[in-house]
């Protein structure tokens, strides 16, 4: 790294992946920081440098302090150990040291007492809630939600015959096991530890679930038009119960909220869905078995008049992405549940699902929310295309009259935003800082006239929202470029 470069990156300030620190003297608060990179993705810290982002610099002797230093802190008090790299870059007011840690393929990471750390913002903080280590030590393959004892329950809450059904079908009726006491039955199949239920044994096999989970549910609502705060609604479920009847509840949910088309058949057949039934299957057996269970919130399945949004907490695992997954590659979150999930849903396994979906429907969307730990698959009704082109035309149409309807400021913004970003981000990409006027004369007109929409209606003032464009506005700017073409 060249002088030239080191002022360029500091002269954005402090974030999440650059922190500027003057000195370090004490091994235990460096390991902390460390621990909260590793935890965090990683990148560097700055030694040398004020918080305001100017070069104090360090000598020789400094330099060499701070290696040994580093070394301690990395390997005697960080848990599991970090590496860390090192560059020195001379300036004309002195050294700058520069770290680099890498994102931590063994997390979670601890300082010497035990703590978390995690980067939240250019500080970090400790990670004390329950559900945030549970999701720390699950991605670091410690431990699976799926296999925690469900306290209060008993093999009592089981519904028997349909686990003998299943036990039957799985290893015939003349196993040598069929005598076995039935806690025996589920401990040999890791649904149990012969007192309590996992959450395995309760969720494929509970006679009611949801009196101990009662966030594992799926919530179900159609709604008449393309924002999810309209107040309106058209149908909405919450569907309980175990795995697959939360399964059979939500396929027949979208059975009855999607068109039916008839696509070559007889007059008097019901017709196929418009989105093939198969691709939902596999999105929603996906969303069910592979969602994360150490978050208490419920799968959501949303219709709207140009899609179909399903939901599921928890974001891809580390090892994970978007890409990786419409390649077929898997990383199995809960393995017990996945091990019988295959004799209780139409689930093949072998991370062919999301490839599958998207064979039968091309027009599939997966987002991954690392922010709002969550991952959702938008798959778009043909009616989105009709319903484009529709509004296309009435805006081609209309295009002279439409255009005093829009500030340039709004037009501005439309033209700035690219898939769902957060305000920040289209300030800085419009090169606007005075937030208030930013908020009035950009984004409020634009939200007002329907062409931007926020990605968490029902909280405003979220520090996960995010603004896109809807149906209309990305028309709108189809209509228009098309117009200024002529």
């Amino acid at each position: 790294m060249t002088e030239v470069e080191l002022l360029k990156l500091l002269a954005h300030g402090e974030d999440s992946r650059h922190q500027f620190k003057l000195d370090a003297t004490n091994a235990d608060s460096l390991a902390a920081e460390l621990a909260a990179y590793a935890n965090s993705g990683g990148d560097q810290l700055f030694l040398g440098v004020g918080d305001d982002g100017s070069v104090v610099g360090l000598d020789i002797a400094s330099v060499q302090r701070l290696n040994q230093l580093l070394s301690n802190a990395a390997s005697q008090h960080v848990c599991p150990p970090v590496n860390p790299e090192t560059e020195n870059v001379q300036t004309d007011n002195g050294i700058v040291m520069v770290v680099s840690v890498a994102d931590g393929s063994d997390k979670p990471y601890m300082d010497n007492q035990g703590r978390i750390w995690v980067k939240c913002g250019a500080d970090k903080r400790r990670v004390r809630a329950r559900e945030e280590m549970q999701r720390m030590f699950q991605r670091g393959g410690l431990v699976h939600a799926d296999v925690v004892p469900v306290s209060g329950t008993t093999s009592a809450d089981i519904d028997e015959k349909a686990f003998r059904d299943y036990f039957i079908r799985r290893f015939d009726s003349g196993s040598e096991f069929d005598d076995q006491p039935l806690e025996q039955l589920l401990q040999n199949l890791g649904l149990g530890n012969g007192y309590e239920l996992n959450l395995a044994g309760l969720m494929l096999f509970g006679r009611n679930p949801q009196r101990w989970q009662p966030a594992f549910q799926v919530k179900a609502v159609t709604f008449p038009g393309t924002e999810a705060h309209d107040n309106r609604y058209l149908d909405s479920e919450d569907i309980n119960g175990t795995l697959s009847e939360q399964y059979k509840g939500s396929i027949a949910f979208l059975r009855r909220n999607l068109h039916h088309v008839q696509r070559g058949r007889g007059f008097n057949t019901e017709g196929l869905l418009e989105i093939p039934e198969a691709a939902l299957e596999e999105l929603l057996v996906n969303a069910l078995i592979h969602r994360d269970y150490f978050t208490s919130a419920s799968i959501r399945i949303m219709v709207f008049a140009d899609r179909v949004e399903i939901a599921s907490p928890g974001h891809l695992p580390d090892s994970l992405s978007v890409e990786a997954i419409s390649k077929g590659r898997t990383n199995h979150r809960n393995p017990r549940l996945t091990e019988h999930a295959s004799k209780l849903l139409p689930y093949k396994g072998l991370g062919t699902g999301i490839r599958r979906a998207l064979k039968e429907w091309p027009r599939i969307e997966l987002i991954d929310d690392v922010e709002g730990n969550q991952f959702s698959a938008v798959a778009w009704r043909p009616e989105a295309e009709w319903t484009a082109s529709q509004i296309t035309d009435q805006v081609t149409d209309q295009v002279t009259r439409e255009i005093t309807k829009i500030t340039k400021e709004a037009h501005r913004l439309l033209e700035a935003m690219q898939g769902e970003m957060t305000r920040t981000e289209i300030q800085a990409k419009l090169g606007l800082k005075h937030l208030p006027h930013f908020r009035d004369a950009y984004l409020r007109p634009a939200l007002e006239i329907g062409f931007v929409e926020m990605t968490v209606p029902d909280k405003p003032n979220s520090r996960l929202q995010k603004y896109r464009l809807t149906v209309a506005g990305r028309a709108w700017l189809q209509a228009y470029t098309k117009m200024e073409a002529k």
